[in-house]
């Protein structure tokens, strides 16, 4: 039986206080840390001890997961927390960092001495509070004993696709549905409005057919509400919109549509909507 991990978590925003708590509640000793400590602080009565400095949370753990907002921020925090690292810790990189950052990730991780684990997640902040992510795992075989404990406790389901970056990669591929769907919900219900149709009458007609899926009826009813209470940020949406355009004029694949979705998110981030969710796309239509 493999022994239990000793977890250090780098970063308790909207998606790794969830997960924080969750690998708490598997029992799995935890130091969690992030760079505004009022945001980890609560993380204590669940169990977590919150570490002053990256290198405090680091000392001692056999497995590091980062979830952090870009790889600019992952970077900052592995460079924080070197004095700490061990050689052969396993780095748990779950931020979304795209093609070229989990490139970068990869090959700072082996300047570290650590085993490179690129694992993504597919889901938001309810989700990450329920446990139920989806984790896209790619590394090496002999980390999967050692990681799965808290792949399980954060997640409802563990996908493993290969070598270290291709979890990035369909996680671009995956976020790039999200992006269109959202926009697609937002253009629609704009038609409705300009064309003098309830847009309530589209979710409506919609609902329960094949055209239909949680995400409409979620996102469409939170756009016509004007409740845009994160769950997935816009600033973060629009950096992961520039990470899969890049990525895919990088392999040569023409995204049209997500280059006009691109615009669009970048539209509503300079109207100042980033720190809401997604959704906010809509006030800019």
């Amino acid at each position: 039986m493999t022994d239990q991990p000793t977890v250090a978590l780098l970063g308790t925003g909207t998606m790794g206080a969830g997960m924080a708590r969750n690998i708490a509640a598997a029992g799995l000793p935890l130091r969690v840390w992030n760079r505004t400590r009022a945001k980890a602080e609560p993380l204590a009565g669940s169990g977590a001890q919150v570490a002053d400095t990256a290198a405090d949370a680091v000392r001692g753990a056999t497995v590091v997961v980062t979830m952090l907002f870009d790889v600019e921020s992952v970077e900052s925090a592995l460079a924080g927390a070197r004095d700490g690292l061990a050689p052969g810790t396993v780095l748990v990189q779950q931020s979304t960092v795209g093609v070229a950052g989990a490139e970068r990730l990869a090959k700072l991780a082996a300047e570290l001495g650590l085993v490179y684990v690129d694992a993504p997640v597919l889901g938001t902040r309810k989700p990450a509070e329920d446990g139920a992510l989806v984790v896209l795992a790619s590394g090496p075989d002999e980390a999967r004993a050692t990681v799965q404990p808290v792949f399980d406790a954060i997640g409802s389901r563990t996908v493993w696709v290969g070598e270290a970056g291709q979890g990035t990669r369909l996680k671009l591929v995956a976020n790039s549905w999200v992006l269109t769907v959202v926009e697609g919900i937002a253009e629609s219900l704009s038609l409705a409005r300009a064309l003098g149709v309830d847009p309530e009458a589209f979710l409506d007609v919609v609902k329960g057919g094949a055209m239909d899926a949680p995400y409409v009826q979620l996102k469409g009813k939170a756009m016509l509400a004007g409740d845009f209470t994160p769950s997935f940020g816009l600033d973060g949406a629009a950096k992961d919109a520039g990470l899969i355009v890049e990525a895919a004029r990088d392999a040569g694949a023409d995204l049209g549509v997500l280059e006009l979705v691109q615009q669009h998110l970048a539209r509503a981030l300079a109207a100042g909507h980033g720190d809401l969710d997604l959704a906010a796309t809509y006030l800019e239509h």
